[in-house]
């Protein structure tokens, strides 16, 4: 089956094309030859993106298919039990009408440390509360380091995410790791070829993962108001190791009393990080609540364009940096060779981001979505 998308601006990940053809042959992005097409579909004032790729989510029954509606064509799970997840990777194998997915698996955290506490509260509100309270396995000691890395690698994780959380900022202290199990978990899953994800809500806990060399941070930190320099000099020590941030902004607005006033501090923190040269990936944290799949990476593009990114550099945000990042080649870019995963949209989000919301057509593996 060949599908040809006519007099279409294109988002190739990187940068817009006004006017352009775009066929699809099979489950792959094709060089247009003016050949035949079985499907014609008509561009004209839309714009043609890469299937977004949420670089932060936790993934449940029925999260695949609703992220897959909004345009996400691939989640990065970065907590999931391994009953849980070996049923969410064979729907992603198996069917097209699901996002794709990579996942962390058990993430390295302290015996009661966080996210056991979310966990428990969240498995009763779930058909399956064992996808979120079931046992699994922590660290306690930096000589249990290679073996914890060495289990998640056999349980085919395809990144480690660790916890440096003490729930000091959520008002809830609990058990955290330490310094020195940090290093040890870096160096384990390097030594394996996994990149490491911190898992740090403070700028004290972020310096702590950068101590610990890790290759990202799953979340900005939102501990540092509006204005304090304070962001910018911790931003700098980022960029000049080479670690990556996944913003997850729309997680802090949508938790807690004080909800607001920590989206502000961590949109300050995202524009901190982008003027230093950090480079930033669109993530959500969603979750069976909320933050909605997919709804809630349209909202982290607002987010991050009103945090002073361009429209141009939100929308790579939330495709070819995260591939990029996460070596993803075959994916988060519109060109030859690469997977049909697709996003058609009304109007033009390299100008306005929120039409992004404004979806047409969404393929994935090419294969064209029922709307």
């Amino acid at each position: 089956m060949r599908t040809l998308i006519r007099d279409v601006r294109v988002f190739d990940g990187e940068r817009a094309t006004a006017r352009t053809h775009v066929l699809i042959d099979g489950d792959r992005i094709a060089e247009y030859d003016g050949g035949h097409a079985e499907v014609e579909v008509d561009g004209t004032g839309r714009t043609l993106l890469p299937g977004l790729i949420d670089a932060h989510t936790h993934t449940f029954d029925g999260s695949l298919a609703q992220a897959l509606t909004f345009g996400v064509t691939t989640e990065l799970d970065m907590f999931c039990l391994p009953p849980n997840l070996a049923r969410q990777r064979r729907l992603a194998a198996d069917q097209d009408d699901v996002a794709d997915l990579r996942s962390a698996g058990v993430l390295a955290t302290a015996p009661g440390g966080h996210p056991s506490g979310v966990m428990a509260m969240v498995a009763p509100m779930l058909e399956r509360p064992e996808d979120a309270n079931g046992p699994f396995e922590t660290i306690t000691d930096p000589a249990q380091a290679e073996a914890f890395v060495a289990a998640r690698a056999a349980e085919g994780s395809d990144y480690l995410k660790f916890v440096i959380d003490d729930g000091s900022a959520a008002g809830t202290p609990v058990p955290t790791l330490g310094a020195d199990i940090a290093t040890a978990l870096v160096a384990a899953a390097r030594a394996v070829g996994l990149r490491t994800i911190a898992h740090a809500v403070t700028a004290g806990e972020a310096e702590t993962a950068l101590d610990a060399g890790a290759d990202g941070l799953s979340h900005v930190w939102a501990d540092t108001a509006p204005g304090d320099p304070a962001a910018d000099t911790l931003a700098a020590r980022i960029a000049a190791q080479g670690v990556f941030v996944i913003s997850a902004i729309v997680n802090y607005e949508v938790y807690g009393g004080d909800s607001a006033a920590r989206a502000a501090n961590a949109a300050y923190v995202a524009g901190a990080l982008h003027r230093a040269g950090v480079p930033l990936l669109a993530g959500t944290d969603a979750n069976p609540f909320a933050p909605l799949h997919g709804d809630g990476l349209h909202r982290e593009l607002e987010l991050l364009v009103q945090a002073g990114l361009t429209p141009l550099e939100a929308l790579a945000a939330g495709t070819s940096v995260p591939a990029r990042h996460f070596g993803l080649a075959d994916r988060g870019r519109i060109t030859p060779g690469l997977r049909a995963d697709l996003l058609l949209v009304d109007g033009d989000p390299t100008q306005d981001i929120t039409a992004g919301r404004a979806i047409a057509e969404v393929w994935r593996r090419g294969v064209r979505q029922s709307r």
